[in-house]
């Protein structure tokens, strides 16, 4: 059994990447530009200036991305202001580590307020020993900053802890820092260099529950 097991959040826990997804268009368009083809699978995942770095890149180098990312964030929340559906099998793994004395943390490039808001809706935030958004770090996913923070809080060494992710720049992140790096894809399939990189795909949380029941992991 591993030491601690870290959590992503969007798109692994709760179902909010489509949301996110249909947020792209209408807030480019409030600042006058259409969405270019792959952005949403780009930044997803990321933040910070990881993510204003491809704004710039893909969309224009002119684009006001403090304003833009505080207006699409609004688009979203109002959404997410209305509740969030959990991931199948999240119950369950989370009772699973609870049982065996797991300790977990959240990583997760949404804000403070947005992780607590989306657990508390969906019943979850207490299984938590530690939280991390984006804004604790120095560098966002890909970079493995947010999980080595989420270990150091946890007590554990990456090695003997597993990432949870279901974007590709989350499962670059866990690599990057030595991490069991579980794939549990949500929007994208793992291409050749993800499934290169990930220590184990899995279809749904429940099938990571199984493999940790039957010690094929950890």
């Amino acid at each position: 059994m591993f030491d601690g097991v870290i959590f992503d959040m969007d798109g692994l826990m709760v179902d909010t990447e489509p949301v996110w997804g249909e947020c792209w268009e209408p807030a480019l368009a409030h600042f006058g530009y259409s969405v270019p083809p792959g952005i949403a699978d780009a930044v997803r995942g990321s933040a910070g200036d990881t993510a204003t770095r491809i704004l710039h890149e893909m969309v224009s180098p002119e684009l006001d991305t403090k304003a833009f990312w505080a207006y699409f964030s609004s688009l979203a929340d109002k959404v997410f202001s209305q509740g969030v559906e959990k991931k199948p099998g999240l119950d369950e793994l989370l009772a699973y580590l609870g049982e065996r004395g797991v300790p977990c943390a959240v990583a997760s490039s949404s804000s403070k307020e947005g992780i607590g808001r989306n657990l508390r809706f969906i019943g979850a935030i207490d299984r938590f020993q530690a939280i991390v958004p984006t804004s604790e770090v120095s560098r966002a996913k890909p970079a493995p900053d947010i999980f080595l923070e989420a270990a150091r809080r946890l007590g554990t060494t990456p090695s003997r802890t597993m990432v949870l992710e279901d974007s590709f720049n989350g499962v670059r992140a866990g690599a990057a820092g030595g991490f069991f790096t579980v794939m549990v894809p949500d929007l994208a399939q793992p291409n050749d260099e993800i499934r290169g990189i990930a220590s184990r795909v899995c279809t749904s949380l429940l099938e990571v529950r199984d493999l940790l029941a039957k010690g094929e992991i950890g």
